[in-house]
């Protein structure tokens, strides 16, 4: 027992999630263990300290012990986070030794906008539904809206293989052990381990943990983007999960909730998280790219709601019936900051096939309403169905791993197979250089 620990033995009030004691010299978020279980300072009324009991209350009497640690929660940083894999609080659940390194407080303040620079940096994933149509951007902050039902960790894992990031931060909420391990084998099979960095929550931990785990791997994005310049992308699956364990806390807290029996505070906290994202002038950049899954497709609801305020866009994923494939839906899909990079950091002729793709594919999907409505196809109609359904297959799938040069060359490709160059509508100096078998 070290000098600085205080322990209390007389509870005042016990929930399913929480425990209130009279205590001093507490500060919030402090860490602290009730009858030997983790909890944290979430409430200081007076000398009234009410605390969440990560793993629950069941079983803890009024006289239970509780010992504060007089920290709130922190993480190791170093070089030796790279590769490895831990839990909620930043322990090693790899087998692996203890972290060294400096110990920094998790969840501290966003960088000042002072320190931070336009984003104007490409973040390549392979995948076509975002690098083509939706183009991300370095700082960027940015959500897969999904049903639960999707591949979104495999998609996730797929973006972590192929993203051209120094490093890659994992923050898995509430993840199944099925899709812990499909994580842990796609890193180390693919060789890519040691740039890989991650924090888990499995269905078999406490709900509450999952509170921990955005700021976790935000702290060590943090030291490898401020300290280290190096370009890191974190990506954080499931946030509605996330804010469950929000809605848990704050209900057994005795808080009003608001709209669906989310607390009042989800916006601020939802923000807190994503705004870490961050392009600093030296060279490193936080880029941000969360999973949050719809209940039953609904987009008003208010995790998505607000998630939609707060990010640059949005990136839909959808089962396209047709070649019976996940794609990334061109037309819910969005990344307000593509038109920084389109262009400039890539191939000139980008934005005109892009724009001249999703023209030819909305006009595939007033040709499918035809159909369906009975009405007679035109020869036009034939070809722009033909070319959505080749063009979803070969170019926007989620299995589909290319460049964006590649994905311009077949894009092309599509064009000259289908369409005249007055259909197309591009540039004629685009069209000099790549109209041509």
């Amino acid at each position: 027992m070290t000098a600085f620990q205080k322990i209390y033995t007389k509870l005042n009030q016990i929930t399913k999630a929480t425990c209130s004691v009279n205590a001093t010299g507490v500060g919030n978020e402090e860490l602290a263990t009730v009858d030997g279980r983790l909890a944290q300072v979430v409430k200081i009324i007076g000398d009234t300290v009410t605390l969440q009991i990560f793993a629950g209350t069941e079983g803890i009497g009024t006289d239970a012990e509780v010992v504060f640690f007089g920290k709130p929660p922190s993480l190791k940083v170093g070089e030796d986070l790279a590769g490895r894999f831990f839990n909620a609080y930043g322990e090693p659940i790899d087998g692996g030794p203890e972290l060294e390194g400096e110990e920094v407080e998790i969840g501290g303040p966003s960088v000042n906008p002072v320190r931070r620079k336009q984003p104007s940096e490409l973040i390549a994933t392979g995948i076509a539904g975002i690098d083509l149509n939706n183009t991300l951007v370095t700082g960027q902050k940015i959500p897969f809206f999904a049903d639960p039902d999707q591949p979104y960790n495999q998609v996730m894992a797929m973006v972590a293989l192929r993203a051209n990031a120094d490093k890659i931060i994992l923050g898995g909420m509430g993840l199944s052990n099925d899709d812990y391990l499909y994580y842990k084998n796609a890193f180390e099979n693919a060789g890519v381990i040691d740039r890989i960095i991650s924090f888990v929550n499995t269905t078999e931990n406490p709900p509450v943990e999952r509170l921990l785990v955005p700021n976790m791997a935000l702290t060590a994005a943090e030291y490898f983007a401020d300290i280290k310049h190096e370009k890191v992308l974190v990506l954080l699956t499931d946030m509605t999960l996330y804010c469950d364990a929000l809605s848990i806390v704050s209900n057994r807290m005795d808080q009003i909730p608001s709209k669906d029996s989310m607390p009042g505070s989800l916006y601020s906290d939802l923000a807190k998280l994503y705004e870490k994202a961050v392009q600093f002038p030296e060279g490193g950049s936080i880029t941000i790219v969360a999973v949050t899954t719809l209940s039953g497709g609904d987009i008003t609801h208010a995790i998505p709601d607000n998630t939609g305020y707060i990010t640059e866009g949005q990136l839909y994923l959808r089962r396209d019936t047709d070649i019976a494939k996940v794609i990334v839906d061109p037309f819910r899909s969005l990344s307000r900051l593509k038109q920084l990079v389109i262009g400039k950091k890539t191939r000139a002729d980008h934005p005109q096939v892009m724009n001249a793709a999703i023209r030819l594919y909305a006009d595939a999907a007033n040709a499918r309403t035809k159909l369906e409505n009975g009405f007679d196809l035109s020869d036009y109609d034939v070809r722009v169905l033909d070319f959505a359904k080749k063009y979803s297959f070969e170019i926007l799938a989620i299995d589909v791993n290319i460049d964006i040069d590649k994905m311009l060359d077949s894009t092309w490709a599509l064009f000259r197979e289908f369409f005249s160059p007055a259909e197309i509508g591009i540039k004629e100096e685009f069209m000099k250089l790549h109209w041509k078998a």
